[in-house]
């Protein structure tokens, strides 16, 4: 067997997600355990403070060291699962994204989660600091996963776009028989603005299976400000975060605070699956597979398919591959951390804009 575990917590920032995958048939990667350990309010509300410029570099070290306590716990959870003749080769942690920002003059991303102490605590190999090789060589640094995506999920026969929903959404799109992924991007917002909205006015973190969305209407006039927004129209390589769509964002759309809230809702969630089908590749017939915390909101799965009603466009989930949507970005880093000890790149240029394949991330030993 070839165990790694992956560690991931995305732009939800509701917990740190940890899987532990068998990388040993080649282009495969089967789930052997998972383990999700979830992040304190107190935590999470530092990390919020910093991802929106507010904090002391005294927080920002806690933060680290805080995080990287977090992501060694489920590290040491999910290594408890694996099979009793299994080693476990090394850890692949992406961290808690705080600031993402690939434009301007000196493009940087920060992810907090101090790899040392996950490496101390759970004495395996660790890699992380994936993103700032490939910035650093002129990419996005984002999105990383669509070489997984290819590696695990492309097919000789049938044209596949994956698409991550979480708080931002990403697509992959893989040609049949492509030799890499052909495009990957950032579509704009998954879950994040739904997420924001349902906290403010349900104060509840998200609105489950979209059923407060299905009870709104749709606000067309609304939608089409939102639609407006320079970043959709911007050609690939490009990436995003809650630095743009976030609160700040919404509120400054006109009309927002004079409709009721449900169908603020309805749009939001009318905006995430408007954005991703704009965005699909062109080619028919096309499969695609959905993951992320957004293949759980029912009426969102289903809005993806009447907006394709009359195409020959299949969309389902990641599941129907093998792998539950929930664990995929975990898992990719996992495989992203067995090319960096393979000595092999982990990125796409064609998707970051970098101006060559790298291999990524840094390696702190057990």
């Amino acid at each position: 067997m070839a165990l790694y575990i992956g560690l991931m917590s995305g732009t939800s920032m509701d917990g740190v997600d940890a899987a532990l995958v068998d990388l040993t048939e080649a282009g495969g990667a089967s789930l052997i355990a998972t383990h999700t350990e979830p992040i304190s309010p107190s935590l999470l509300k530092t990390i919020i403070g910093l991802s929106q410029n507010l904090g002391t570099p005294d927080d920002l070290g806690h933060c680290d060291r805080q995080l990287g306590e977090l992501f060694a716990k489920a590290a040491q959870a999910v290594s408890l699962k694996k099979p009793a003749d299994g080693s476990i080769r090394a850890i692949g942690s992406h961290g808690q994204t705080v600031r993402h920002q690939p434009g301007g003059a000196a493009p940087f991303t920060l992810q907090l989660g101090d790899p040392n102490v996950i490496a101390e605590r759970t004495g395996i190999i660790t890699v992380a600091d994936f993103r700032r090789r490939d910035m650093a060589a002129g990419g996005q640094g984002a999105p990383l996963v669509p070489a997984f995506h290819h590696a695990v999920f492309s097919s000789d026969s049938q044209n596949r776009a994956l698409i991550n929903i979480g708080g931002i959404a990403n697509i992959s799109w893989l040609p049949a028989g492509s030799d890499a992924a052909a495009g990957g991007f950032d579509t704009g917002p998954g879950n994040a603005l739904m997420d924001h909205w349902a906290q403010r006015h349900l104060g509840i973190p998200y609105d489950d299976s979209g059923n407060w969305a299905a009870s709104g209407r749709l606000l067309p006039d609304l939608l089409e400000q939102m639609l407006a927004e320079p970043y959709f129209s911007q050609p690939f390589p490009k990436s995003t975060g809650k630095e743009l769509f976030n609160g700040d964002w919404l509120d400054a759309i006109p009309g927002v605070d004079m409709a009721e809230p449900a169908d603020i809702q309805r749009t939001l969630l009318e905006l995430t699956a408007v954005t991703i089908i704009q965005q699909l590749p062109p080619t028919r017939p096309l499969a695609i597979y959905v993951c992320g915390g957004g293949a759980k909101n029912v009426t969102l799965m289903a809005r993806l398919q009447e907006l394709l009603t009359g195409e020959a466009v299949h969309v389902d989930t990641t599941s129907a591959l093998g792998i539950d949507p929930q664990w995929v970005e975990a898992a990719a880093f996992a495989w992203l951390a067995s090319q960096t000890l393979a000595g092999l790149p982990g990125n796409v240029p064609a998707v970051t804009g970098a101006s060559g394949p790298r291999i990524l991330g840094a390696i702190y030993p057990a």
